[in-house]
């Protein structure tokens, strides 16, 4: 059956949201005269979700825009702790999950190889040792040694990939890394992932790319208003995914105007 990497046992994550933030004092009294009603609520990004993920699977993890996607990333990458339920990851994680995640923006690319690679977990002489595999395959040229902040979309996904698998985690986390970059660097990413897929790691990719899903998973999962709603084949899920979107797009046109 092979290792179990990741496992989710009725986990809830959720987010008290304020609803409106005073910005002077007199505004915070003038608010506590005129209304007795909550200045915030709590949200529930993931409710009693639970699924598992072995060794060598990639799992496609689909769904619209805010139903909980990311936030199941983070909590896989321990950036939050669930409000309930349990959560086992075994092995080594990294994460590609916002693209200025973890780059300071006036350090070069060379200096952002080092942060990063300690934040990963890895030595000085373990990065140091990497270096040159990591800048040859993010393939940036000139750019290696100018700040980041002068970096486009696609080439903080070529440096956070190229750091991400130089770490040679047990369990990588993409969201939308696919989706950004050039033809050439995709197909050198893929190539990548595949070694990995043999060595017996497993990935999670987010995307709303469902041919990517199609074509990349053995397994796909489906979240809505953070609720596992489907587990299974990625061409089912993705056709549950694409019934999804075709029935709320009618719910918007027949709304009657006023």
């Amino acid at each position: 059956m092979g290792i179990m990497r990741i496992q989710f046992d009725n986990v809830v994550q959720r987010f008290r949201v304020i609803r409106e933030r005073p910005d002077t004092l007199r505004e915070v009294f003038a608010k506590l005269f005129r209304s007795h009603t909550s200045r915030y609520y709590d949200f529930s990004a993931l409710n009693d979700v639970s699924f598992c993920a072995r060794d060598g699977e990639w799992l496609g993890v689909i769904g619209r825009n805010g139903s909980g996607k990311s936030t199941l990333l983070k909590v896989i990458a321990g950036v939050y702790k669930p409000t309930s339920g349990k959560v086992t990851v075994n092995g080594k994680v990294a994460a590609l999950i916002e693209l200025a995640a973890g780059f300071h923006p006036e350090l070069s690319g060379r200096e952002n190889i080092m942060m990063n690679g300690l934040l990963l977990g890895l030595t000085r002489r373990e990065i140091a040792d990497r270096e040159a595999n990591i800048i040859e395959f993010a393939d940036l040229g000139d750019f290696i040694d100018s700040p980041v902040k002068q970096y486009s979309s696609g080439m903080y996904i070529r440096l956070g990939f190229a750091i991400a698998i130089q770490v040679n985690p047990d369990i990588l986390l993409m969201d939308e890394v696919l989706a950004v970059g050039d033809l050439l660097f995709k197909e050198k990413c893929l190539e990548k992932l595949e070694g990995f897929r043999e060595q017996g790691k497993t990935v999670l990719l987010v995307s709303h790319d469902l041919n990517a899903i199609r074509r990349h998973c053995r397994r796909a999962i489906l979240i809505d208003s953070g609720q596992l709603i489907a587990d299974g084949n990625p061409d089912e899920v993705a056709s549950q995914y694409e019934e999804l979107e075709r029935r709320l797009a009618e719910r918007v046109h027949t709304v009657p105007t006023q």
